[in-house]
């Protein structure tokens, strides 16, 4: 029984996390490894699960944190490495065979990956996914109010970095 449920939450929910986490960290085969990642701790924790909150909130909220995690480990080894996140995430975006928009849309990749992390995933969850706040809210834990301002911020640093490209 357990095992169906499962295969069921990865069918139904690996594209939205794929997406979900591909907007944070911009390569294709980092997003893949991530979200193996996600099940592997979502499998683990399955039997667990309370269900104090619904399986799509629990699951974006693991995806988040696996995210998040991603992005400070790839920011230390570029300090390490003595380089910039942001033109290794610019690099990533140029480079990147997967990624079939315009350039418009290669400009807003761009901005969005030069946003401090926990702004890009805001920024994503509301912006791409169109999630509405209290629901971001449950999933990272952080209060309507912040999320509204964080995001607000983050718009204006994509608009600004969008408009400083033209």
């Amino acid at each position: 029984m357990l095992e169906q449920e499962f295969r069921d939450i990865v069918e139904q929910y690996s594209e939205q996390l794929y997406w979900h986490i591909r907007g944070m960290v911009n390569s294709h085969d980092d997003t893949d490894d991530i979200l193996q990642d996600v099940f592997v701790k979502a499998w683990k924790a399955l039997p667990s699960f309370r269900g104090d909150s619904a399986v799509s909130t629990w699951l974006w909220r693991i995806a988040t944190n696996e995210a998040l995690g991603f992005m400070r480990r790839q920011k230390l080894r570029a300090a390490l490495r003595l380089q910039s996140l942001d033109s290794e995430a610019e690099r990533v975006i140029d480079s990147d065979p997967w990624f079939n928009g315009d350039e418009a849309q290669r400009r807003i990749a761009k901005a969005v990956a030069g946003l401090p992390p926990k702004q890009r995933a805001v920024f994503c969850m509301r912006w791409i996914e169109e999630l509405p706040y209290e629901e971001i809210s449950s999933i990272t834990g952080t209060s309507v109010g912040a999320l509204k301002a964080s995001y607000h911020l983050a718009a204006e640093k994509v608009k600004v970095a969008v408009q400083e490209d033209d």
